[in-house]
């Protein structure tokens, strides 16, 4: 599907941060996220099969916006793309990794965990930044800092979020979304979990703002 950056936003409430070894799992996967209401979701890089699962999550659930996330060169971005990622996520933001970015075609998140980062980011021209790794970099009282001096810069939190916490980001004026592996956790994956996967994106459905 083709989708702006505020359209994501929009949306978007828990992105459930998915890695999937077996391209046998996506369909299922996408289709128990997709019942549970969700509409963004988040495949990442981390595994051999990552592209390959992509493709597979969209033919079986079209009507998700699907991503592609760990993107740490320009080459993983351009190869995302082909493959039909409806956006792109990146751990961080380095300068060789800023014009390919830009240059995508979709919304992009670059991460950032630093006001310094946050205002280059910004700079540079993206207006959605992930916050990573939220529970480790300062978490909601980092956030609630960076609201006053930074009200422009909107951000999607992820990292340790567990599903008590997701509602506490999500109530930040600055937080549009969250991001979170509790919802299709690696284990849940492997085990063919469905249901339990789709009541958990039912919950994080519900906590959207």
């Amino acid at each position: 599907m083709s989708i702006t950056t505020d359209a994501l936003a929009d949306l978007a409430s828990v992105i459930p941060v998915l890695t999937v070894s077996d391209v046998a799992d996506a369909a299922p996967l996408a289709r128990a996220l997709e019942a549970g209401g969700l509409k963004v979701i988040e495949m990442t890089w981390r595994t051999a099969a990552a592209l390959d699962v992509l493709r597979a999550m969209k033919a079986a659930a079209p009507g998700l916006a699907v991503g592609m996330g760990t993107i740490r060169t320009p080459e993983q971005a351009a190869q995302s793309v082909s493959a039909g990622a409806d956006f792109l996520v990146s751990p961080g933001l380095t300068p060789k990794l800023v014009p390919a970015l830009l240059d995508a075609g979709v919304p992009v998140l670059p991460g950032v965990a630093t006001a310094s980062e946050a205002m280059a980011a910004a700079e540079a021209g993206f207006d959605l930044l992930k916050f990573f790794p939220a529970e480790q970099a300062g978490g909601l009282d980092y956030l609630k800092s960076l609201q006053g001096p930074l009200p422009d810069i909107r951000f999607c939190p992820t990292g340790s979020i567990t599903r008590e916490q997701a509602p506490d980001y999500l109530a930040l004026g600055n937080v549009v979304c969250v991001g979170g592996s509790w919802i299709a956790s690696k284990t849940m994956v492997e085990q063919g979990d469905w249901a339990g996967i789709e009541a958990n994106a039912r919950a994080a459905a519900a906590m959207r703002t």
